[in-house]
């Protein structure tokens, strides 16, 4: 089936094809509205579709921007894509969603699939050692901006991302105070920068308050499954753990199955301690306390800094958002 054209709807309606154009552009020109409303219903009746890579020729731009997650399937990941979608959509860019799953080379794929597309920009969440392909993209002149995830030379780009140590010390902090004194923590993979960092801070913070124990510290997957296996490998280590504190939400979810599995009570055994503040650590029982991060104003502010960048609006932009403590049922007073 032949396309429906602009030529076809200035036959339809009996005007110039540089008529239609303006008209369904939006640009300024002297015509009846009469006549504006008849193409613009010929075109809605015609099923008309812009063709987006011609039109960027002329512009250079096709108001579409890419996003490249690591974990679509973890729902942090999937509330920080939705939030960003609805924001390019409120400022008139459309978006493709690519899902890396943590792999270099997926990575590599999406990122030249993206320039291809003609991109404005792209928003980046890394899977590890992804500085290749931010500068496969620098190298074609694509915009980006850093979400969540770091990179070692960071100072370089623009980036939106949550005070990540702050938040594993105040976790720490938090659970001290309410006299908890074997503190196991199970962090991320070193690989993924933003797990070592919170890997660091629990280090230094635990070291300051003279309770660090290196058997008490793992690194697993951000994961359910990643969970479930450093929480065993945790109590084959040590019976005395009276808190675990996950350096992700999906993690801590999958502790406590594991948990409650074994006969282990929450809070009254071991309190439990999360990160992320995903929607769905307040469905489970005890409902998770956990450190937020602000995850939708993580999305929102990615979004429309890359936009900004992409408009030549403002110049590359680190940003830091704070989190914040949520007391919910899963962390009990000892004393």
């Amino acid at each position: 089936m032949k396309k429906v054209t602009i030529m076809d709807i200035a036959k339809e309606v009996n005007v110039s094809k540089t008529t239609v154009s303006m008209v369904l552009n939006n640009k300024p020109i002297n015509v009846s509205d009469e006549t504006r409303k008849k193409i613009l219903k010929a075109a809605s009746e015609m099923n008309y579709i812009p063709n987006t890579v011609a039109r960027s020729l002329s512009t250079n731009r096709t108001n579409t921007i890419g996003i490249i997650l690591p974990d679509i399937e973890n729902p942090f990941f999937a509330m920080m894509a939705k939030t960003i979608e609805d924001t390019a959509e409120k400022l008139n860019y459309n978006i493709i969603l690519c899902n890396s799953y943590n792999n270099t080379d997926k990575e590599e794929k999406y990122v030249k699939l993206l320039i291809s597309k003609l991109v404005d920009g792209v928003i980046f969440a890394a899977g590890g050692n992804s500085e290749r392909n931010l500068n496969i993209l620098k190298s074609n002149k694509v915009p980006f901006v850093l979400v969540d995830r770091y990179v070692e030379s960071i100072n370089e780009y623009s980036g939106v991302f949550s005070k990540n140590i702050e938040g594993i010390k105040q976790g720490i902090e938090y659970l001290y105070k309410l006299n908890h004194r074997n503190i196991a923590f199970v962090g991320g993979n070193a690989k993924v920068k933003v797990a070592k960092l919170r890997n660091e801070s629990y280090i230094e913070t635990s070291k300051s308050l003279g309770l660090y124990n290196e058997n008490l510290m793992i690194e697993s997957d951000f994961s359910i499954e990643g969970g479930i296996k450093a929480t065993e490998e945790l109590l084959s280590v040590s019976k005395n753990i009276d808190a675990i504190f996950y350096s992700s939400d999906v993690m801590a979810l999958g502790g406590m199955k594991y948990l409650i599995r074994n006969g282990y009570k929450i809070p009254e055994d071991i309190s439990i301690l999360g990160f992320d503040n995903i929607n769905m650590s307040a469905l489970f029982e005890p409902e998770l306390t956990t450190i937020a991060q602000p995850i939708y104003k993580l999305g929102e502010t990615a979004c429309e800094l890359l936009i900004k960048i992409i408009e030549n609006k403002c110049e590359n932009e680190i940003i830091e958002l704070d989190t914040q403590l949520i007391e919910r049922g899963s962390v009990i007073n000892l004393k």
